[in-house]
Protein backbone atom coordinates (compact mmCIF):
# COMPACT_ATOMS: atom_id res chain seq x y z
CA UNK A 1 0.00 0.00 0.00
CA UNK A 2 1.56 3.52 -0.69
CA UNK A 3 0.32 6.57 1.09
CA UNK A 4 0.53 10.23 0.62
CA UNK A 5 2.41 11.74 2.91
CA UNK A 6 4.20 15.21 3.75
CA UNK A 7 7.81 16.20 3.33
CA UNK A 8 8.79 16.29 0.07
CA UNK A 9 11.93 16.04 -0.54
CA UNK A 10 12.59 16.04 3.28
CA UNK A 11 9.90 13.25 4.35
CA UNK A 12 12.72 10.02 3.47
CA UNK A 13 15.22 9.59 6.44
CA UNK A 14 18.48 11.50 6.19
CA UNK A 15 17.65 14.19 3.63
CA UNK A 16 17.86 18.46 4.08
CA UNK A 17 16.67 21.17 1.74
CA UNK A 18 16.38 24.64 1.52
CA UNK A 19 15.76 27.67 -0.94
CA UNK A 20 16.57 31.49 -0.95
CA UNK A 21 17.06 34.22 -3.00
CA UNK A 22 20.28 35.07 -3.93
CA UNK A 23 20.54 37.49 -6.70
CA UNK A 24 20.03 35.63 -9.76
CA UNK A 25 17.03 37.04 -10.79
CA UNK A 26 16.03 40.63 -10.21
CA UNK A 27 12.94 40.43 -8.30
CA UNK A 28 13.94 39.91 -4.94
CA UNK A 29 10.71 37.96 -3.44
CA UNK A 30 11.80 35.28 -5.91
CA UNK A 31 14.10 32.40 -4.36
CA UNK A 32 16.51 31.22 -7.28
CA UNK A 33 18.82 28.98 -5.42
CA UNK A 34 18.05 25.45 -4.11
CA UNK A 35 20.19 22.59 -2.26
CA UNK A 36 19.10 19.22 -1.44
CA UNK A 37 21.84 17.56 1.01
CA UNK A 38 21.95 13.82 2.34
CA UNK A 39 23.59 12.72 5.72
CA UNK A 40 25.83 10.61 3.74
CA UNK A 41 26.44 9.56 0.27
CA UNK A 42 23.95 8.14 -1.72
CA UNK A 43 23.01 5.92 -4.53
CA UNK A 44 22.10 8.37 -7.68
CA UNK A 45 20.54 7.68 -10.74
CA UNK A 46 19.88 10.37 -13.46
CA UNK A 47 18.18 10.77 -17.18
CA UNK A 48 18.37 14.02 -18.99
CA UNK A 49 17.35 16.00 -22.60
CA UNK A 50 17.74 14.62 -25.29
CA UNK A 51 18.34 17.75 -27.07
CA UNK A 52 22.08 17.75 -28.98
CA UNK A 53 22.23 21.07 -27.23
CA UNK A 54 23.35 20.37 -23.66
CA UNK A 55 23.49 22.85 -20.89
CA UNK A 56 26.75 22.86 -18.74
CA UNK A 57 25.18 21.65 -15.79
CA UNK A 58 24.30 18.56 -17.46
CA UNK A 59 27.49 17.86 -18.75
CA UNK A 60 29.15 18.30 -14.80
CA UNK A 61 26.39 15.89 -13.27
CA UNK A 62 27.01 13.04 -15.82
CA UNK A 63 31.05 13.58 -14.79
CA UNK A 64 29.73 13.41 -11.40
CA UNK A 65 27.19 10.47 -11.13
CA UNK A 66 29.47 8.38 -13.11
CA UNK A 67 30.30 6.46 -10.20
CA UNK A 68 26.92 6.12 -8.97
CA UNK A 69 27.14 7.83 -5.69
CA UNK A 70 26.34 11.68 -5.17
CA UNK A 71 25.44 13.58 -1.63
CA UNK A 72 23.58 16.73 -2.46
CA UNK A 73 22.12 18.59 -5.27
CA UNK A 74 22.51 22.74 -6.24
CA UNK A 75 19.82 23.88 -8.29
CA UNK A 76 19.52 27.78 -9.45
CA UNK A 77 16.74 29.37 -11.64
CA UNK A 78 16.53 32.53 -13.83
CA UNK A 79 19.63 31.53 -15.68
CA UNK A 80 20.43 28.29 -17.49
CA UNK A 81 23.83 28.34 -17.84
CA UNK A 82 23.54 27.15 -21.23
CA UNK A 83 25.65 28.15 -24.63
CA UNK A 84 27.53 30.29 -22.40
CA UNK A 85 31.76 30.33 -23.12
CA UNK A 86 32.88 29.34 -19.43
CA UNK A 87 29.06 27.59 -18.61
CA UNK A 88 30.99 24.40 -17.49
CA UNK A 89 33.65 26.81 -15.03
CA UNK A 90 30.84 28.01 -13.51
CA UNK A 91 29.06 24.96 -12.80
CA UNK A 92 31.87 23.86 -11.59
CA UNK A 93 32.49 26.46 -9.04
CA UNK A 94 29.06 26.09 -8.11
CA UNK A 95 29.99 22.32 -6.87
CA UNK A 96 33.14 23.61 -5.62
CA UNK A 97 31.31 26.16 -3.28
CA UNK A 98 28.71 23.46 -1.84
CA UNK A 99 31.89 21.60 -1.01
CA UNK A 100 33.00 24.80 0.75
CA UNK A 101 30.15 25.50 2.76
CA UNK A 102 28.97 21.44 3.77
CA UNK A 103 32.14 19.36 3.24
CA UNK A 104 30.40 17.34 0.49
CA UNK A 105 32.98 16.59 -1.99
CA UNK A 106 32.26 18.68 -5.13
CA UNK A 107 32.75 15.76 -7.20
CA UNK A 108 29.55 14.00 -4.82
CA UNK A 109 27.28 17.06 -6.37
CA UNK A 110 24.43 16.99 -8.98
CA UNK A 111 24.12 19.99 -10.54
CA UNK A 112 20.91 21.69 -12.48
CA UNK A 113 20.04 25.40 -13.67
CA UNK A 114 16.88 26.35 -15.72
CA UNK A 115 16.42 29.97 -17.33
CA UNK A 116 17.63 31.68 -19.95
CA UNK A 117 19.63 30.07 -22.93
CA UNK A 118 22.46 32.40 -23.51
CA UNK A 119 22.45 34.59 -20.90
CA UNK A 120 25.97 35.30 -19.15
CA UNK A 121 26.02 33.43 -15.68
CA UNK A 122 27.60 35.58 -12.43
CA UNK A 123 28.79 33.11 -9.65
CA UNK A 124 28.79 35.82 -7.54
CA UNK A 125 25.31 35.72 -6.53
CA UNK A 126 25.76 32.24 -5.71
CA UNK A 127 28.59 32.56 -3.51
CA UNK A 128 27.26 35.30 -1.79
CA UNK A 129 23.69 33.27 -0.81
CA UNK A 130 25.78 30.17 0.43
CA UNK A 131 25.94 31.08 3.80
CA UNK A 132 22.34 31.64 4.24
CA UNK A 133 21.28 28.77 1.87
CA UNK A 134 23.13 26.65 4.02
CA UNK A 135 22.59 27.89 7.29
CA UNK A 136 18.49 27.44 6.79
CA UNK A 137 19.24 23.84 5.72
CA UNK A 138 16.45 21.23 7.44
CA UNK A 139 14.55 18.41 7.39
CA UNK A 140 11.25 19.70 7.39
CA UNK A 141 8.38 19.95 5.03
CA UNK A 142 9.11 23.88 5.00
CA UNK A 143 12.36 23.27 3.76
CA UNK A 144 11.33 21.16 1.04
CA UNK A 145 8.63 23.37 0.03
CA UNK A 146 11.62 26.65 -0.16
CA UNK A 147 13.39 24.48 -2.44
CA UNK A 148 10.50 23.71 -4.45
CA UNK A 149 9.56 27.40 -4.77
CA UNK A 150 13.62 28.19 -5.62
CA UNK A 151 13.54 26.36 -8.86
CA UNK A 152 10.28 27.68 -10.22
CA UNK A 153 10.55 29.47 -13.08
CA UNK A 154 7.12 30.53 -15.39
CA UNK A 155 5.29 27.82 -13.12
CA UNK A 156 2.52 29.42 -11.15
CA UNK A 157 2.28 26.79 -8.47
CA UNK A 158 5.30 24.65 -6.59
CA UNK A 159 5.01 21.16 -7.09
CA UNK A 160 6.03 18.88 -4.55
CA UNK A 161 4.83 15.16 -3.39
CA UNK A 162 5.89 12.47 -0.89
CA UNK A 163 4.85 8.88 -0.14
CA UNK A 164 5.61 5.91 2.74
CA UNK A 165 5.23 2.52 1.42
CA UNK A 166 7.10 -1.06 2.59
CA UNK A 167 9.59 -3.14 1.31
CA UNK A 168 9.93 -6.78 3.17
CA UNK A 169 7.77 -5.04 5.96
CA UNK A 170 9.98 -2.50 6.89
CA UNK A 171 8.49 1.65 6.32
CA UNK A 172 10.06 2.96 3.59
CA UNK A 173 9.56 6.92 1.73
CA UNK A 174 10.06 8.45 -1.43
CA UNK A 175 10.00 12.75 -2.13
CA UNK A 176 10.27 14.86 -5.11
CA UNK A 177 10.12 18.32 -5.70
CA UNK A 178 9.97 19.44 -9.68
CA UNK A 179 9.45 22.48 -12.01
CA UNK A 180 8.39 22.69 -15.65
CA UNK A 181 5.69 24.40 -17.68
CA UNK A 182 7.26 25.22 -20.76
CA UNK A 183 9.36 23.82 -23.66
CA UNK A 184 8.20 20.18 -22.82
CA UNK A 185 8.05 17.65 -25.04
CA UNK A 186 8.87 15.44 -26.69
CA UNK A 187 11.03 13.80 -24.27
CA UNK A 188 11.52 16.00 -20.76
CA UNK A 189 11.80 18.88 -21.63
CA UNK A 190 12.25 22.33 -19.34
CA UNK A 191 11.91 19.29 -16.84
CA UNK A 192 13.66 19.32 -13.53
CA UNK A 193 12.59 16.27 -11.01
CA UNK A 194 14.57 15.60 -7.52
CA UNK A 195 13.47 12.69 -5.84
CA UNK A 196 14.17 11.20 -2.64
CA UNK A 197 14.37 8.37 -1.12
CA UNK A 198 15.55 6.16 1.84
CA UNK A 199 15.11 3.09 0.61
CA UNK A 200 18.50 0.82 -0.04
CA UNK A 201 19.19 0.32 -3.48
CA UNK A 202 22.00 -0.47 -5.88
CA UNK A 203 22.98 2.20 -8.09
CA UNK A 204 22.57 0.03 -11.02
CA UNK A 205 18.79 -1.03 -9.68
CA UNK A 206 18.18 2.69 -9.28
CA UNK A 207 19.49 3.50 -12.78
CA UNK A 208 17.16 0.60 -14.43
CA UNK A 209 14.21 1.77 -12.41
CA UNK A 210 14.91 5.38 -13.42
CA UNK A 211 15.75 5.00 -17.46
CA UNK A 212 12.42 2.89 -17.55
CA UNK A 213 10.21 5.24 -15.78
CA UNK A 214 11.34 8.17 -17.54
CA UNK A 215 9.31 6.22 -20.88
CA UNK A 216 6.08 5.92 -18.91
CA UNK A 217 5.35 9.19 -17.40
CA UNK A 218 8.24 11.85 -18.27
CA UNK A 219 8.20 11.66 -22.06
CA UNK A 220 4.47 11.45 -21.87
CA UNK A 221 4.38 14.67 -20.98
CA UNK A 222 3.42 17.76 -23.50
CA UNK A 223 3.07 21.36 -22.97
CA UNK A 224 4.62 22.71 -26.37
CA UNK A 225 6.50 21.29 -28.72
CA UNK A 226 10.16 22.22 -27.94
CA UNK A 227 12.37 19.95 -25.85
CA UNK A 228 14.77 21.76 -23.70
CA UNK A 229 18.41 21.96 -23.11
CA UNK A 230 18.57 21.57 -19.30
CA UNK A 231 16.15 18.48 -18.21
CA UNK A 232 17.27 16.32 -15.68
CA UNK A 233 15.76 13.65 -13.31
CA UNK A 234 17.96 12.98 -10.14
CA UNK A 235 16.93 10.40 -7.70
CA UNK A 236 18.98 9.91 -4.33
CA UNK A 237 18.75 6.73 -2.92
CA UNK A 238 20.30 7.10 1.07
CA UNK A 239 19.24 3.41 2.27
CA UNK A 240 17.94 4.68 5.87
CA UNK A 241 15.10 2.72 5.98
CA UNK A 242 16.91 -0.12 6.78
CA UNK A 243 15.05 -2.52 4.60
CA UNK A 244 17.39 -5.60 2.70
CA UNK A 245 19.45 -3.47 0.07
CA UNK A 246 17.88 -4.37 -3.71
CA UNK A 247 20.51 -5.89 -6.19
CA UNK A 248 18.42 -7.33 -8.73
CA UNK A 249 14.44 -7.83 -10.75
CA UNK A 250 12.74 -8.74 -7.49
CA UNK A 251 9.12 -8.32 -5.52
CA UNK A 252 11.13 -5.37 -3.61
CA UNK A 253 12.45 -3.62 -6.58
CA UNK A 254 8.87 -3.80 -8.47
CA UNK A 255 7.37 -2.21 -5.19
CA UNK A 256 9.97 0.37 -5.32
CA UNK A 257 9.62 1.10 -8.88
CA UNK A 258 5.57 1.47 -8.57
CA UNK A 259 6.01 4.01 -5.54
CA UNK A 260 8.39 6.25 -8.33
CA UNK A 261 5.88 5.71 -11.28
CA UNK A 262 2.90 6.92 -8.60
CA UNK A 263 5.33 9.95 -7.72
CA UNK A 264 6.39 11.09 -11.23
CA UNK A 265 3.11 10.14 -12.53
CA UNK A 266 1.57 12.81 -9.79
CA UNK A 267 4.14 15.01 -10.78
CA UNK A 268 3.90 14.96 -14.21
CA UNK A 269 -0.11 15.55 -13.83
CA UNK A 270 0.93 18.52 -11.85
CA UNK A 271 3.36 20.33 -14.38
CA UNK A 272 0.42 19.97 -17.45
CA UNK A 273 -1.93 21.38 -15.43
CA UNK A 274 0.17 24.45 -14.84
CA UNK A 275 1.79 24.26 -17.99
CA UNK A 276 2.60 27.99 -19.37
CA UNK A 277 -0.66 29.91 -19.78
CA UNK A 278 -2.94 26.73 -19.18
CA UNK A 279 -6.62 26.54 -18.20
CA UNK A 280 -6.84 22.65 -18.45
CA UNK A 281 -5.13 19.48 -17.82
CA UNK A 282 -5.90 17.37 -20.29
CA UNK A 283 -4.86 13.26 -20.21
CA UNK A 284 -5.44 11.11 -22.79
CA UNK A 285 -5.86 7.35 -22.62
CA UNK A 286 -5.04 5.01 -25.28
CA UNK A 287 -6.15 1.36 -25.07
CA UNK A 288 -6.89 -1.89 -27.45
CA UNK A 289 -3.33 -0.87 -29.28
CA UNK A 290 -0.98 -3.39 -30.88
CA UNK A 291 2.32 -2.91 -28.99
CA UNK A 292 2.93 -1.00 -25.50
CA UNK A 293 5.30 1.31 -28.38
CA UNK A 294 1.96 2.12 -30.30
CA UNK A 295 -0.04 3.42 -27.43
CA UNK A 296 2.81 5.54 -26.35
CA UNK A 297 2.88 7.01 -29.95
CA UNK A 298 -0.65 7.53 -30.66
CA UNK A 299 -1.43 8.96 -26.71
CA UNK A 300 1.56 11.06 -26.94
CA UNK A 301 0.43 12.63 -30.77
CA UNK A 302 -3.31 13.57 -29.13
CA UNK A 303 -1.98 15.64 -26.31
CA UNK A 304 0.79 17.61 -28.75
CA UNK A 305 -1.67 18.82 -31.17
CA UNK A 306 -1.76 22.36 -31.68
CA UNK A 307 -5.44 22.03 -32.96
CA UNK A 308 -6.56 19.73 -30.17
CA UNK A 309 -5.23 21.68 -27.62
CA UNK A 310 -6.56 24.87 -28.73
CA UNK A 311 -9.97 23.21 -29.38
CA UNK A 312 -9.77 22.27 -26.06
CA UNK A 313 -9.31 25.59 -24.95
CA UNK A 314 -12.30 26.84 -26.34
CA UNK A 315 -14.59 23.62 -25.03
CA UNK A 316 -15.31 22.49 -28.76
CA UNK A 317 -16.14 18.98 -29.21
CA UNK A 318 -13.99 18.72 -31.83
CA UNK A 319 -13.22 15.32 -32.06
CA UNK A 320 -11.33 15.02 -35.88
CA UNK A 321 -8.50 16.69 -34.61
CA UNK A 322 -7.98 13.62 -32.44
CA UNK A 323 -8.74 11.37 -35.08
CA UNK A 324 -6.18 13.40 -37.43
CA UNK A 325 -3.92 13.22 -35.32
CA UNK A 326 -3.52 9.64 -34.36
CA UNK A 327 -3.64 9.59 -38.33
CA UNK A 328 -0.15 10.97 -38.65
CA UNK A 329 1.13 9.67 -35.39
CA UNK A 330 3.28 7.07 -36.77
CA UNK A 331 0.85 4.30 -34.77
CA UNK A 332 0.09 1.60 -35.71
CA UNK A 333 -3.64 0.93 -36.19
CA UNK A 334 -7.42 0.51 -38.35
CA UNK A 335 -8.95 3.75 -38.65
CA UNK A 336 -12.29 2.23 -38.82
CA UNK A 337 -11.60 0.77 -35.04
CA UNK A 338 -11.32 3.66 -33.14
CA UNK A 339 -13.55 4.53 -30.88
CA UNK A 340 -13.09 8.80 -28.44
CA UNK A 341 -14.71 9.38 -25.75
CA UNK A 342 -14.49 13.05 -23.99
CA UNK A 343 -14.83 12.93 -20.48
CA UNK A 344 -15.02 15.12 -17.37
CA UNK A 345 -16.50 15.56 -14.00
CA UNK A 346 -19.73 16.90 -15.88
CA UNK A 347 -20.08 13.85 -17.54
CA UNK A 348 -19.24 11.00 -20.12
CA UNK A 349 -19.63 12.47 -24.37
CA UNK A 350 -18.87 9.61 -26.76
CA UNK A 351 -18.21 11.67 -30.05
CA UNK A 352 -16.56 8.72 -32.33
CA UNK A 353 -17.57 5.16 -32.97
CA UNK A 354 -15.64 2.76 -35.29
CA UNK A 355 -13.96 5.62 -36.93
CA UNK A 356 -17.49 7.44 -37.47
CA UNK A 357 -19.23 10.54 -35.97
CA UNK A 358 -21.89 9.87 -33.79
CA UNK A 359 -24.88 12.43 -33.02
CA UNK A 360 -24.14 14.47 -29.30
CA UNK A 361 -25.67 17.63 -28.24
CA UNK A 362 -23.09 20.28 -28.63
CA UNK A 363 -24.67 22.17 -25.41
CA UNK A 364 -23.93 19.38 -23.45
CA UNK A 365 -20.50 18.53 -25.21
CA UNK A 366 -19.77 22.60 -23.73
CA UNK A 367 -20.39 21.54 -20.58
CA UNK A 368 -18.13 18.61 -20.78
CA UNK A 369 -15.62 20.59 -21.57
CA UNK A 370 -16.05 23.68 -19.45
CA UNK A 371 -14.09 21.70 -16.88
CA UNK A 372 -10.29 21.82 -15.87
CA UNK A 373 -9.63 18.28 -15.95
CA UNK A 374 -10.70 16.70 -19.33
CA UNK A 375 -9.98 12.99 -20.28
CA UNK A 376 -9.80 11.91 -23.79
CA UNK A 377 -10.19 8.24 -23.84
CA UNK A 378 -9.33 5.89 -27.66
CA UNK A 379 -9.83 3.07 -28.01
CA UNK A 380 -7.69 1.51 -31.09
CA UNK A 381 -9.34 -1.77 -31.38
CA UNK A 382 -6.12 -3.42 -32.27
CA UNK A 383 -4.70 -5.16 -29.29
CA UNK A 384 -4.29 -5.62 -25.04
CA UNK A 385 -1.79 -2.99 -24.82
CA UNK A 386 -2.28 1.13 -23.66
CA UNK A 387 -0.88 4.19 -22.46
CA UNK A 388 -1.35 7.48 -20.82
CA UNK A 389 -0.65 11.01 -21.91
CA UNK A 390 -0.83 14.38 -20.41
CA UNK A 391 -1.11 18.11 -21.86
CA UNK A 392 -2.99 21.43 -21.47
CA UNK A 393 -4.49 23.27 -23.76
CA UNK A 394 -3.22 26.12 -25.77
CA UNK A 395 -4.42 29.42 -24.54
CA UNK A 396 -3.26 32.95 -25.71
CA UNK A 397 -1.53 33.72 -22.15
CA UNK A 398 0.74 30.96 -23.58
CA UNK A 399 1.70 33.70 -26.64
CA UNK A 400 1.86 35.86 -24.43
CA UNK A 401 3.97 34.00 -21.69
CA UNK A 402 6.62 33.40 -24.04
CA UNK A 403 6.37 37.00 -26.39
CA UNK A 404 8.84 38.15 -23.95
CA UNK A 405 10.04 35.75 -22.09
CA UNK A 406 13.57 36.61 -22.16
CA UNK A 407 13.19 40.51 -21.62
Amino acid sequence: MISKIEGGVCAPKGFRANGVHCGIRKNKIKKDLALIVADTPCAVACAYTTNLVKGAPILVTKEHVANGCAQAVIVNSGNANTCNADGVEIANAMCALVEKHTGIPAKDVVIASTGVIGQPLSVEPVAGGMTGLCAGLGYSAENSSAAAEAIMTTDTVKKETAYSFKIGGVECRIGAICKGVGMICPNMATLLMFVTTDVAISSEMLQKAVSSEVKDSMNMLSVDRDTSTNDTFCVMASGFAGNKEITGDCVAFRTFKKALHTVTVELCRMLARDGEGATKLIECKVTGASSKKNARIAAKSVVNSTLLKAAMFGADANWGRALCALGYSGAEFDPNEVDVVFRSEKGVLPVCKCGQGIPFSEDFAKIVLSESEINIDVTLGSGRYQATAWGCDLTYDYVKINGDYRT
